[in-house]
């Protein structure tokens, strides 16, 4: 049996709101694209370029921002390192000038309203998220490509397997929660260990240890900055970000000038399950309000519940005192393995799977992660995850307006208190008498995946989308 590898970085991705499938996935395809010109020696004689966007796509491509990441893209932007307070005034100015620079170099006329088309009656059939590139050379030839957005920031090049980069012997080969249980018997190491061995085969210990943390700084500094950022979100649905006054009124009137002093803060500050509660909540709204907002987020493993895994580490620093970046780093290592078993048996793209494929999966990846760090035996672990995506099985993704708000923001808050009562009762329970085995639990999610109607996988064609009456110009 094939193992496919996906690394810790590969589930953990920094880049911009407010959808992976949507907005990185697109931007990274654009980027692709690019490179390719490049390796073909034909950038410098394109004159023209179309862009076409099907399906899921289409559909909410303009509430995603999915046209706004691929402008990005051709101009040779890096979701990474891309001031993002500069993304309206490019986009501004391409609008403005009808020209694009392509990959930073050669610029081409360029108009994003009639270049970039929304083919929203048209879908491809192996993945909903596609979009194709079509170039015209001087020479009156084309060129052209198709990608599929697949969930999760990954990409996948028309004519690919998706594995090409992935072709690495690893130690501990996984493709399901059984055989990570296999590993954890046989070798006694717990699941966090196991999956650092397994990224030993890329790179070093110590630079694994890095990246983590840096992708834990993004997280923390999205969260921080979340807080204390005030408004409505832009899009037209006039949603007004509630974390600054939750945040606010929890302080009750501590200033807190960066996150180490904040935390102190909320460690300081009481105890009771309500206080902790409502922590829990304002944690997971900023990072998702920030995400709305074209904000610097993570993949965790998707945008859209990028609030969620966040929300339950910062949950373990403040009121376990898990603040030790070694458990920093065992929680983001085991939520990363049941994240990748989970894209594996089923999938992370809400066109494909509906809101069970990224809250869900976010939410079981916490508890996973939250038990492992409270000294849960493997088994446990595994048993929190189940209980986590268990009770998220059937959940739809219906964005109103096409946008990353409603209800995805508040779906952030629900997912990150589920893992933690996962992660409780996973505890409280001895798994010999479970009934549901996580890889029962996936099985019947991508079951459930394939039976739901595609009116509830991102479309906005149905549920809440419908049944809210609204008028949005932006979208």
């Amino acid at each position: 049996m094939n193992h496919e590898a996906i690394s810790v970085f590969d589930m953990f991705k920094i880049g911009v709101g407010p959808s992976s499938s949507h907005t990185l996935g697109p931007w990274r395809a654009a980027q692709a694209f690019t490179e390719k010109l490049l390796e073909k020696n034909i950038l410098q004689q394109v004159i023209s370029i179309q862009v076409l966007l099907y399906g899921s796509l289409a559909k909410t491509g303009h509430g995603h921002g999915t046209d706004i990441a691929i402008q990005l893209g051709l101009s040779g932007d890096d979701p990474v390192t891309f001031d993002v307070e500069n993304i309206h005034s490019k986009m501004a100015d391409i609008k403005a000038m009808n020209k694009l620079l392509l990959a930073g170099r050669h610029e081409i006329e360029f108009n994003p309203i009639e270049d970039i088309e929304f083919l929203v009656a048209e879908s491809l059939p192996y993945h909903p998220n596609a979009l194709s590139f079509l170039v015209t050379l001087r020479n009156n030839e084309n060129f052209a490509e198709t990608y599929y957005s697949i969930g999760g920031g990954f990409v996948i090049k028309e004519g690919d397997t998706g594995t090409e980069t992935q072709l690495v012997n690893l130690p501990f080969p996984i493709n399901t929660s059984d055989e990570l249980l296999h590993w954890a018997r046989s070798t006694g190491l717990s699941i966090h260990e196991i999956v650092m061995e397994n990224e030993n085969t890329w790179r070093s210990e110590e630079e694994t240890k890095k990246g983590i943390l840096e992708i834990w700084n993004v997280m923390k500094s999205c969260m921080f900055r979340g807080c204390y950022a005030q408004g409505i979100l832009p899009g037209g649905l006039e949603v007004k970000r509630r974390a600054y006054d939750l945040n606010k009124r929890l302080l009750a009137g501590k200033t807190c000038m960066n996150y180490d002093e904040w935390t102190y803060s909320i460690k300081n500050g009481g105890s009771g399950f309500n206080y902790i509660l409502d922590w829990v909540s304002c944690f997971a709204l900023a990072v998702n309000e920030e995400n709305a907002s074209f904000g610097r987020v993570v993949t965790a493993p998707t945008n859209g519940a990028a609030g969620v895994i966040p929300a339950v580490l910062q949950y373990y620093i403040c009121f376990c005192d898990g603040s030790d970046e070694e458990m920093i780093i065992r929680f983001l290592l085991t939520a990363s393995e049941i994240g990748s078993i989970f894209k594996k048996g089923a999938t992370i793209s809400a066109a494909m799977g509906g809101c069970q494929a990224e809250i869900g999966v976010s939410s079981a990846m916490a508890a996973a992660a939250l038990t492992e760090c409270l000294g849960g035996t493997q088994r446990q672990v595994l048993m929190a995850a189940e209980i986590a995506m268990e009770h998220h099985l059937g959940l739809t993704c219906d964005p109103i307006g096409g946008l990353v708000q409603i209800p995805c923001i508040e779906r952030n808050t629900m997912g990150a208190i589920k893992a933690i009562t996962a992660c409780q009762l996973a505890l409280q329970s001895t798994p010999d008498f479970a009934k549901v085995s996580l890889d029962a639990v996936i099985k019947t999610m991508w079951q459930t995946a394939l039976d739901m109607n595609s009116k509830y996988k991102e479309t906005s064609d149905g549920g809440l989308a419908i049944n809210i009456p609204i008028s949005l110009s932006e979208c």
